[in-house]
């Protein structure tokens, strides 16, 4: 089978198919014209720098966002608790004492004080930080501090260790 072709600068290009079912791309003059199936070194090379200048430049600010976005987290869940401990406060006249801590938010602590205890708990079950631990409760005064440690899961600590103490890390 042979078709005869005509291209834009008028030559005549002539295809053979073999038994192969391959298509030979002949010019007139008998010269071989290979068809283009993959790419070249070069082009692979141009791609793998791009890809790599992309990462180079997005990494190191995607990276350093884990960490911010933890302690982001834990402060939101800390903002989850002062609401309870809010209801906690409208209900019962007081914030829990420290030794009773969150405790106090899911079961009622002491009946003769806190009568007015919510027939369900505030919070289903207590709260953990974004590193797996507990929230740490101090009453002080009229007004409360919530703690977490940090992803040192240490008292003190500086930068990724450094603790999150409620409600300056709204600020």
């Amino acid at each position: 089978m042979t078709k005869v072709c005509e291209t834009s600068i008028d030559k005549k290009i002539t295809l053979r198919q073999d038994k192969t079912n391959s298509i030979n791309y002949l010019f007139n003059n008998n010269q071989k014209v290979t068809a283009k199936r993959a790419f070249s070194l070069i082009e692979l090379l141009v791609v793998i720098l791009i890809l790599g200048l992309l990462v180079g430049l997005v990494a190191p600010q995607v990276i350093g966002q884990g960490n911010e976005a933890q302690r982001k987290l834990a402060c939101t869940q800390m903002g989850a608790v002062k609401q309870a401990l809010k209801m906690f406060k409208l209900d019962n006249g007081t914030y829990p004492e420290t030794d009773e801590g969150l405790e106090a938010l899911v079961a009622n602590p002491d009946a003769d004080k806190y009568p007015n205890y919510s027939g369900a708990p505030y919070l289903e079950k207590l709260p953990k930080d974004s590193w797996g631990s507990a929230l740490t409760y101090i009453k002080d005064g009229g007004d409360f501090k919530l703690v977490s440690f940090g992803a040192d899961r240490k008292e003190g600590g500086e930068d990724e260790g450094t603790d999150i103490v409620f409600p300056d890390c709204q600020k």
